[in-house]
């Protein structure tokens, strides 16, 4: 069974920076290679929204919310068995509760549109605030 557990979020002014780590235990091998990952976020009285995307297939495939494009950055970290989300100039409406989410394990593509139903492994969530 596949575990994950997010980390990094907190309260930062606007144009700063967060890493966000989703850090895996268990599943498939003991490595989060093989699921495609994607990091979600929520606002209360909204639904969830993918920020970001990796795939396990189509050449690991990364895809991007338009809002975030340019400034928000996924990464696999093989070392740490983890996948990063690099936050930079961020601004208020950034402000959420981002979750960590996978598929698998095999060979998926998935891309911000990716229902969150899709996903059969999710973490607890770490709170990210922009504010002054």
């Amino acid at each position: 069974q596949l575990r994950l557990v997010e980390s990094g979020g907190g309260l930062v002014q606007p144009g700063g920076s967060l890493r966000l780590s989703c850090a895996a235990t268990g599943g498939t091998g003991g490595t989060l290679n093989g699921y495609a990952v994607a990091w979600f976020r929520q606002v209360p009285g909204k639904e969830r929204e993918a920020v970001s995307t990796i795939s396990t297939a189509a050449g690991n495939r990364r895809d991007y919310l338009g809002s975030v494009k340019g400034r928000f950055t996924l990464l696999r970290d093989d070392f740490e068995n983890a996948v990063k989300l690099e936050m930079n100039d961020l601004k208020p409406e950034d402000t959420a509760v981002y979750y960590c989410a996978a598929k698998g394990p095999g060979h998926w593509v998935v891309d911000v549109y990716t229902p969150p139903e899709d996903y059969n492994y999710w973490g607890r969530g770490t709170q990210v605030t922009v504010s002054s």
